[in-house]
């Protein structure tokens, strides 16, 4: 799950990261009343207006504006405010902007010059272990300094056994060129950045820029952050935080059929009761000639409502030609989860692409009788190179 900046910057600041202060506003006339109070507040002589979205390069695609003045604050805000906002991150189509921040301007002068960083902890895989990475060229263009300089980027692996050790905070401070009161806050910083992480069992957590201010502040200038979704049930007060107007409309509608769902760009979609078999299906869709559209879990209870929820998620996808359903019986009976299949079919009315079934297990034999006799445009298939046939025929039809 991901949250906005504005919510990832309450998190780190409640587990003792400074960060970039704002408000959220959703009208121009909140954004104006909320420039006012950050100039005030903290006597700074304009305010960052910010587009709140789920994707990163929100500047350069004018969502990130300067305002100096609580006029220009609002003009800024109105613009933003309802533009679909493009980035290098986002479809062709863009996403909406529903909100904004209106953030302090921490780039006031001092007596040195501000200094971006960047800063990210997640998961390496590869390795079993969390890793902060981290680079002295921070800001929009961290993807270029990687392709092209990934020299200018470290890594710091924590060992699981001892945790963020304090040489390891101290090392980062220093790799990025840091002393005095700077060196100290970084160390700090670091440490504070990665409790917050292991705490609320976060997979991503990334500030582009971390800055160093003028008068040798560190401060979260920007905060993405992304929750293990497993993990969620244990923080309900985070798991709040979702946004559902930032996310596909068929992924909410799966989540709260309780469907494991995750759309890709083919041709067939798929129906099938357990992960694996599922990769599996995937596997022989691409073998057999196609291209799967979609992973579709539906779990261990293949009822008649739940597969037609499946089957109606399926088809919100235009690019889909035909429907794979395959079901092992091992504690649902095939007999039932075909019975199931029949009656969503009817339910539905006419639906204009193929499906194909397998299904194998408890009483398969009376399942294939129910789908050979539903006088239903359905085919069934006992085993998987029949399945593969009937796709490849079918695609081809």
């Amino acid at each position: 799950m991901n949250i906005h900046e504005y919510q990832g910057k309450s998190i780190l600041k409640s587990f003792g990261v400074a960060v970039q202060e704002g408000i959220v506003a959703e009208t121009t006339e909140q954004a104006a009343a909320a420039a006012k109070q950050i100039m005030d507040t903290y006597k700074c002589d304009g305010v960052v207006v910010k587009a709140q979205i789920h994707a990163g390069g929100r500047g350069k695609g004018g969502g990130v504006k300067f305002a100096p003045s609580l006029d220009k604050a609002k003009e800024v805000a109105s613009n933003i405010i309802g533009m679909q906002l493009i980035t290098p991150q986002t479809s062709k189509e863009g996403k909406k902007v529903h909100k904004v921040l209106v953030a302090q301007d921490v780039y006031y002068k001092g007596a040195n010059e501000p200094k971006e960083f960047y800063m990210s902890v997640l998961l390496d895989r590869a390795k079993g272990r969390n890793t902060i990475v981290y680079s002295t060229e921070g800001g929009m263009d961290i993807e270029h300094v990687a392709e092209h300089t990934p020299e200018k980027i470290w890594k710091e692996e924590i060992d699981p056994r001892v945790g963020l050790q304090g040489f390891q905070a101290r090392k980062i401070a220093f790799n990025l060129g840091l002393s005095g009161n700077a060196h100290k806050d970084m160390v700090k910083f670091v440490n504070s950045l990665y409790k917050a992480y292991e705490s609320i069992d976060a997979s991503l957590f990334e500030i582009n820029p971390v800055l160093k201010t003028s008068d040798d502040k560190i401060i979260a200038v920007d905060s993405k952050v992304t929750f293990d979704d497993n993990a969620l049930y244990r923080h309900p007060d985070y798991a709040a935080m979702r946004d559902i107007t930032e996310e596909d409309p068929t992924d909410v509608e799966a989540r709260n059929a309780e469907l494991n769902y995750v759309k890709l760009d083919g041709n067939v979609g798929c129906m099938v009761n357990g992960a694996g078999l599922a990769m599996a299906t995937m596997d022989i869709i691409k073998l057999s000639g196609g291209e799967p559209a979609n992973f579709l879990d539906v779990g261990g209870t293949a009822n008649a409502e739940r597969v037609e929820k499946a089957f109606r998620i399926i088809l919100k996808d235009k690019n889909v030609k035909a429907i794979l359903v395959n079901i092992f019986g091992g504690i649902v009976r095939c007999d039932r989860v075909a019975q199931g299949i029949v009656d969503a079919y009817k339910n539905m009315g006419n639906i204009e692409v193929p499906i194909i079934v397998r299904l194998q297990g408890t009483n398969a034999d009376l399942a294939k009788k129910l789908i050979d006799e539903s006088g239903l445009k359905v085919y069934s298939a006992i085993e998987f190179h029949e399945a593969a046939a009937l796709v490849n025929k079918l695609l081809k039809a």
